[in-house]
């Protein structure tokens, strides 16, 4: 709990992803302090943080180097930008190194600096509308996603997004039947009784197939996915599933988009998500980890294909009319070059090899808890989902926020987690995180789970 005067400092903020009217009684959390994969809090109190902040403190709260690199370049150059033919050194180092580190047979070609993964994804989406104008096709504007995907809150990164709380009383998904939805990976809910995961990504695949049938593949301009979707609840698709939508896409010349803001950088054990599920997208967003969550910084990269018509329609019409006053921002892109240089130096691919079997070890030992449904994960990221009835997999119902009253169980034990969807706890800790560390998280979980089930 906030001291008196943060607290009334406090009322000053409006706090994202918050019930306000209960943050009036609640307060909030005041972190002043971190260390390793902990906060501390404004009275002393330490928590490991199970979710990185929100998915992105890879390093953990207390990376040094990080620190020294924005001071270092906010001597040198505060800010520069990269509008009319402009430049800056770290900017320019930034964008080689990523296509240097572009999943293999991708051929990426370009990289667009903006500030935030829904930046990244909406910057993703007006390219691709402009990459159709400039080949001629104005029909082909139509983008396709999962049943609870999260690709952002700008209001076309939300349009994409099939979450219900980013749409209800914000008027979206925007007009114009330019957003399209398939469904969501996650055979616990949406396999059939006796359909193996085979037969499961057969049906999602016809289910693709139909979809483009009755639009018309020359409407269909997109497929955005996350390798991991995140905010969805953590959901893992089945193996085979991406191969078969990505072949659908290159046979109908559908652009898939991987949002890597969440997977990006170790998180799913490879470098990228997108090759721990073995697909090649032609654009790729990233952000979160890109700086360890430092600062503010994510990045937008295309296809050599996708690049020469952009840059063909940019000549045509006299320039391209898009960019962010703080795109590639030097001191960023400053601390993200440091922080890929930290996650070759401390190995940080084989520490997620060495952890992540940890991680998923204690997930799995918590799949015979009475409120336990579903465990899923891959790498150092995963979930429970809390059902009512194992049996019949039935969830609680919503209003009850047994999710919800988890978390605060855990926090009041010291470790910091997540609500989602369904009633599902998600666990996406700093890359760091060691055994121990992840053996105390974890008891502390169950504890937390001990006590919601008995208040149930």
């Amino acid at each position: 709990m906030a001291s008196n005067r943060l607290r009334d400092l406090d009322s000053a903020t409006l706090h994202p992803y918050t019930n306000l009217r209960k943050h009036e009684q609640t307060g909030p959390l005041v972190a002043v302090r971190g260390e390793g994969v902990r906060i501390f809090d404004d009275a002393g109190r330490s928590y490991i943080d199970a979710m990185a902040g929100l998915w992105c403190a890879s390093l953990g709260f207390s990376q040094a180097r990080l620190g020294e690199a924005a001071k270092r370049q906010m001597t040198e150059l505060g800010f520069y930008h990269q509008f009319t033919h402009k430049a800056h050194d770290k900017g320019i180092e930034l964008a080689a190194k990523l296509i240097e580190l572009a999943p293999a047979g991708t051929k990426m070609s370009r990289v667009f600096f903006a500030n935030s993964g829904s930046e990244a994804n909406d910057t993703a989406l007006k390219l691709i509308w402009y990459y159709n104008n400039a080949l001629g096709r104005p029909d082909k504007k139509k983008v396709v996603a999962r049943r609870q995907a999260y690709h952002g809150v700008t209001l076309a990164s939300a349009s994409i997004t099939q979450l219900p709380a980013n749409h209800r009383d914000f008027d979206l998904p925007l007009e114009g039947g330019r957003f399209l939805q398939l469904t969501c990976p996650q055979a616990y809910h949406h396999a059939r009784p006796g359909e193996d995961d085979a037969a499961f990504v057969d049906r999602l695949a016809a289910e693709f197939e139909a979809l483009i049938e009755r639009e018309g593949a020359h409407t269909i301009a997109a497929f955005f996915a996350e390798p991991v979707m995140g905010a969805g609840g953590v959901i893992v698709p089945p193996q085979g599933y991406f191969p078969r939508m990505q072949e659908i896409c290159r046979r109908h010349d559908i652009l898939m988009v991987a949002d890597e803001v969440i997977c990006g950088f170790f998180r799913t054990g490879e470098r990228w998500g997108s090759e721990s599920l073995a697909f090649q997208p032609d654009m790729l967003t990233c952000a979160k980890a890109l700086s360890a969550g430092f600062l503010p910084i994510s990045a937008l990269m295309i296809s050599d294909q996708v690049y020469q018509a952009v840059a063909d329609n940019s000549a045509r019409i006299g320039t391209f009319g898009h960019g962010y006053t703080y795109s590639g921002h030097p001191v960023s892109a400053a601390v993200a070059l440091e922080t890929l240089a930290l996650y070759d130096e401390l190995d940080i691919k084989g520490q997620v090899a060495k952890t992540a079997p940890v991680m998923q070890a204690h997930l799995s030992a918590l799949a015979d808890h009475p409120l336990v449904g579903e465990v899923r994960g891959t790498g150092l990221i995963g979930a429970l989902e809390l059902v009512e009835d194992k049996a019949a997999r039935k969830n609680f119902d919503p209003a009850r926020g047994v999710a919800a009253l988890t978390v605060a169980a855990m926090q009041r034990h010291g470790v910091i987690g997540r609500a989602m969807i369904n009633d599902s706890l998600a666990f996406s800790p700093p890359l760091i995180i060691g055994e121990d560390e992840l053996s105390e998280l974890f008891g502390v979980v169950r504890v937390a789970l001990d006590e919601v089930s008995a208040a149930l």
